[in-house]
């Protein structure tokens, strides 16, 4: 692993990702955390450049329509707990999972939108689940 991944993965850590859970506590009234391989993203440059757009804010834009009443608040806080992150290098080792209230996204984040699940099919799963 590089400097630039060093601090990629610094910058995830100590700044991007405590924003974005706080921006889930904002939207449902619970802060969600992330649990990500950074082990699986150390030697990747680009999907370090591109996990947050490809993830985190997706499931950001699934989490507001979902909680756009209480109802859905109220299912999210009870139901997810954690959001765990894994990269992968081809679209044909991509999935989405949502059991036992954990989140988990295998991505293929160096092929930018081509290795991601859309907001739609996030909001899918969870809502199939909540």
């Amino acid at each position: 692993m590089g400097l630039n991944e060093r601090r990629a993965i610094k910058e995830l850590q100590d700044v991007t990702l405590p924003a974005r859970v706080k921006e889930i506590e904002e939207i449902c009234g619970k802060a969600i955390p992330y649990d990500v391989d950074w082990e699986s993203l150390a030697e990747d440059a680009d999907a370090l450049n591109f996990i947050d757009n490809a993830s985190c804010h997706r499931l950001n834009m699934a989490l507001r329509m979902i909680c756009q009443d209480e109802m859905g608040k109220q299912a999210v806080r009870d139901g997810l707990t954690m959001i765990t992150l894994k990269n992968v290098k081809e679209n044909s080792d991509m999935s989405m999972t949502f059991e036992k209230g954990v989140l988990s996204m295998h991505c293929a984040y160096a092929l930018r939108t081509d290795g991601m699940f859309r907001d739609d099919e996030i909001r899918a799963l969870l809502v199939k689940k909540l």
